[in-house]
């Protein structure tokens, strides 16, 4: 419980589902979703037994509010006052427990629960048979068995973020069973005949009223009895109460989540949630937005193309995550850093350094050389458009469009002589950086075509060779240092990725993955808990 949390943005952020349910396409809004978390049973599982041991060990030793207090009359005995106080649950197991998604809520069931307290307890009692008032008490200990604790929640959408509402909750007490200590306590327990027939051997003795003070009657043979309704009732209250205290901290905490993820100085991750949850039998599906947006809230063309989004899949039906990203969220992310162009570069080292001065280039381009001497070089580079992603069953394809202008340094001054057009063709792949989606590009093919000169017509075949190496050493490896670093998927910080598995479809890249969270994270440090 001391963090529901998991239960719902890791019920925000786990996911897969059975194969049967993978296919189901609910009526959405899918024009402004373009990632889709699915948790599974496994999933809801791992996280609800992480937030009941989370719970109970945040929750206990719980201190009932109330002093509880009793009077009766007993026939002989006159009027008893009985008290416990200090009653505290100092331990709980919890011995099965499930948690269910349905199309009214999720409902979650702890059975079989054992709980242990400890109480203060005494009486006191006077009668018309003696002059003076009696009384005794000490310390119990308290098992509570067979308890049942259940709640049904809502989840819903609210202006991007999560609401949580609480539906039904209870607690029930089976049985309970109470063990008394100091005082005359030996005398209370056991059978109620064996107390009765106490108290006859007590009343006939010839010594009743001398031993009276030092030996106190017990005020009703019901002594140890007297207080278990009220023991129960005060348990389920606090039990109950606990609960709906929690579930209103953890609808604050949900409803406080960012719906922003940052990614660098310049773009961010939006995480805002499109439409209600999806709550099918055996998993919790949510879409979110899943697109970059740059930090200065500039509009971002839509260069990319929207997709309708199916539900996620995932091959290996044990896993309890699955991640599904369309391509749009790859061409948002191109096309933001385009926009704020960052796509823009002047090359001036190289590994081979000779390409950049004109001697390198006097079989090449001979007018060149004749026309600037031995001057050092620059290849200004820049793209014509955002880098175009397209994701298919087999691979992940990259077309880029850039310019370079070769520059000739000469006496400190850049003087401009020619561009050259370049249509470039790469094949990427995804592998999982911690919780990052990083990745890498290859060259696939190059196309070129002079877009103007200033010296002249430019034998392009002779080019070719030259271009592909400086994209190949100088482009690509520039790339791969930033895609290596890859991008956040919506994991709550504590949670990792464990044996994740990556698969492409049509227009998507699904990661499927287990969940480890680490002890080194506390959860109430994300600002669940219930106290």
């Amino acid at each position: 419980m001391a963090h529901l949390t998991f239960l719902f943005f890791l019920i925000s952020s786990l996911f897969l589902s059975s194969q049967a349910n993978l296919h189901l396409q609910p009526l959405r809004n899918q024009e402004e979703s373009f990632t889709s978390i699915l948790v599974s049973q496994q999933g809801l599982d791992f996280i609800k037994d992480l937030l009941i041991n989370k719970a109970i060990s945040s929750i206990i030793p719980l201190q009932l509010p109330a002093t509880i207090e009793k009077s009766a009359r007993i026939p002989f005995l006159g009027n008893v006052h009985m008290v416990i106080s200090n009653v505290t649950i100092y331990k709980i197991d919890v011995l099965s427990s499930y948690v269910k998604p349905g199309n009214t809520g999720i409902a979650i069931v702890a059975s079989g629960t054992t709980c242990n307290l400890t109480m203060n307890w005494h009486y006191s009692y006077s009668s018309w048979l003696l002059p003076i008032e009696i009384s005794d008490g000490g310390r119990a200990s308290v098992q509570v068995e067979g308890m049942e604790v259940g709640l049904t929640l809502g989840l819903e959408n609210h202006e991007g973020t999560l609401k949580l509402s609480l539906m039904d909750c209870g607690c029930y007490v089976k049985e309970i069973t109470i063990k008394l200590d100091g005082g005359a306590s030996w005398l209370y327990q056991g059978t109620k005949k064996k107390r009765l027939m106490v108290l006859i051997l007590l009343s006939s003795s010839n010594f009743f009223h001398e031993k009276i003070i030092n030996f106190p009657l017990p005020c009703h043979f019901g002594m140890i009895n007297a207080f278990e309704e009220q023991i129960g009732s005060a348990v389920e209250n606090a039990i109950t109460n606990k609960l709906k205290y929690g579930i209103l901290k953890l609808d604050s905490f949900l409803r406080s989540l960012p719906k922003e993820i940052p990614v660098d100085d310049n773009a961010s991750l939006n995480v805002s949630f499109v439409e209600n949850p999806l709550l099918s039998s055996s998993f919790i599906e949510f879409d979110i937005n899943g697109l970059f947006t740059a930090k200065e809230k500039v509009q971002i063309p839509k260069h990319y193309r929207q997709t309708w989004q199916p539900s996620v899949f995932c091959s290996d039906q044990s896993k309890m995550l699955g991640i599904s990203l369309d391509e749009a969220v790859f061409n948002s992310a191109s096309a933001l850093y385009y926009d704020a162009e960052f796509m823009e570069w002047i090359v001036d080292k190289v590994p081979d350094q000779a390409l950049l001065n004109t001697a390198g280039w006097r079989f090449i381009i001979p007018q060149l050389y004749k026309k600037y001497p031995n001057d050092d070089m620059n290849l200004n580079i820049s793209l014509s458009s955002p880098p175009l992603i397209r994701i298919s069953g087999h691979n992940i394809g990259a077309t880029v469009y850039a310019d370079v202008i070769i520059d000739v340094v000469e006496a400190g001054q850049v003087i401009p002589v020619a561009c050259i057009s370049l249509e470039i063709h790469g094949s990427g792949s995804v592998k999982i950086v911690g919780n990052n989606l990083g990745g890498s590009v290859k060259l696939d093919d190059l196309v070129m075509s002079l877009k103007w000169s200033q010296i002249g017509n430019l034998r392009m075949y002779l080019i070719q060779p030259v271009m592909w190496t400086l994209v190949q050493t100088v482009v690509i490896p520039y790339a791969n240092s930033y895609l290596g670093k890859g991008f956040p998927l919506p994991i709550i910080h504590g949670f990792t990725l464990l044996n994740a598995e990556i698969t492409l479809s049509s227009s998507k890249v699904t990661v499927c993955s287990d969940v480890a969270y680490s002890e080194s994270h506390n959860l109430n440090q994300l600002g669940i808990y219930f106290e």
